[in-house]
């Protein structure tokens, strides 16, 4: 019996050392231990950024802290957690998405948001018609999905009236083909005081003279109030039959899993910044219209389901004994304003805003310029330089209170 106790704490502790959990017991062995553990993750958060080729072991990075903090009982130790609140709390919300059943990156499981949030996002009827999913279908057939809205509007009262216009993305593809740029946006008003919410549908449309039809149609749904905008996401998919009927369900629904909404959207909705040349010139101030409604809500509100704040600070913000001067994107991007633009985030979209020359709002930069004011940005935020820390680590680590 002895034999099969000591044979059984020798196999345990031999798992412990191959997973990597050896636990540092003292407040020295603690602090080295987060040190490292946070160097590494912003080392690997930083190539992933990067690349999107790095984010396994970016992802496998993560699971080593979050299994290690666990193990460990870190997590439930109130010395360690008092002394590393930001650390600790960081590393659970970024781990949400590793769960299976929170591909949206969510407190709550991804069937629970949906469930709840499904009468804010549904797509609405009048864009759901057979004529007018056809028409949407294509470049070609825009044309006639527009006499479509236009026929809508003019049944409707000037605060009632759509907003919408076609145009080129300068970020992403949609989910279901990373090459497809063109879209079609339809702002539906909504009515706060019902609590009825504020529509953002947009769909992928096909490019010219291509067969292969584009599926994606997505829904940001926003109701404004004095203080903060409640934000919800649904992606869906269009499905052609041979029949020529075409049927909308959520992508998630479909079996087709989801994305981190949050990644990109720390602002809720987006500002439209399309290609030049991509809007015709009857629809340049439905563009403009848009964009002003965008400036026009408070700050994103996702309410119980993530707090976006446990992300900590972002591009551009200040640090104390800084070296040098930083462009203060944080005086937008805030938790109070259009939301920090902290990792996890995209690159494609936050190097085409800076370097695209669309941010900083009012700055008249060169090519060259921009290009090292980028650099300048994400270097700020992904150092882990001893001496200079950037303002991840530096908030990780619990010093920006």
């Amino acid at each position: 019996m002895k034999l099969l106790v000591l044979l059984a704490v020798s196999l345990t502790v031999f798992a412990a050392k191959v997973a990597g959990t050896e636990c540092a017991k003292t407040h020295p062995q603690q602090d080295a231990w987060v040190q490292r553990s946070i160097d590494n993750l912003i080392r690997r958060a930083r190539a992933a950024y990067e690349d999107e080729k790095a984010e396994k072991p970016y992802s496998r990075s993560l699971r080593v802290i979050a299994n290690s903090l666990k193990q460990c009982k870190l997590s439930d130790n109130g010395d360690f957690t008092s002394r590393y609140p930001e650390f600790v709390e960081y590393i659970r919300v970024l781990s949400l998405e590793q769960q299976r059943d929170h591909q949206l990156g969510f407190e709550v499981p991804d069937r629970v948001y949906f469930s709840e949030t499904q009468s804010f996002v549904t797509v609405p009827d009048f864009l759901l018609n057979r004529e007018f999913l056809q028409a949407v279908k294509r470049f070609e057939t825009l044309p006639k999905a527009k006499d479509l809205l236009r026929s809508i509007n003019r049944s409707r009262t000037k605060e009632e009236q759509l907003l919408y216009f076609s145009f080129e993305s300068r970020h992403l593809g949609t989910p279901d083909s990373d090459e497809s740029y063109r879209r079609l946006l339809v702002v539906v008003p909504g009515d706060s005081l019902r609590n009825l919410p504020e529509k953002w549908v947009q769909f992928g449309i096909t490019d010219p003279g291509k067969r292969v039809a584009v599926r994606n149609l997505s829904v940001v749904a926003v109701v404004p109030d004095e203080s903060s905008t409640r934000t919800y996401f649904k992606d869906y998919f269009r499905t052609y039959r041979q029949n020529g009927s075409i049927t909308v369900k959520g992508r998630w629904e479909l079996g087709y899993g989801d994305d981190n909404c949050v990644k990109c959207h720390k602002s809720g909705v987006l500002p439209i910044f399309p290609v030049d040349g991509s809007v015709s010139e009857d629809e340049k101030a439905a563009v403009e219209a848009v964009n002003r409604r965008f400036l026009s809500y408070s700050a994103a509100d996702f309410g119980r389901y993530l707090d976006s704040a446990k992300f900590g600070p972002g591009l551009g913000s200040s640090l104390p004994n800084a070296t040098h001067p930083t462009v203060e994107c944080a005086s937008c991007h805030q938790k109070n304003g259009l939301g920090s633009l902290n990792w996890p985030m995209d690159s494609v979209l936050i190097n085409s805003f800076v370097e695209g020359g669309r941010m900083p709002l009012g700055s008249n930069l060169t090519e060259t310029e921009r290009s090292l004011l980028y650099e300048q940005l994400i270097d700020g935020y992904f150092s882990i330089e001893e001496a200079h820390p950037g303002i991840l680590k530096t908030w990780l680590l619990g010093k920006l209170r």
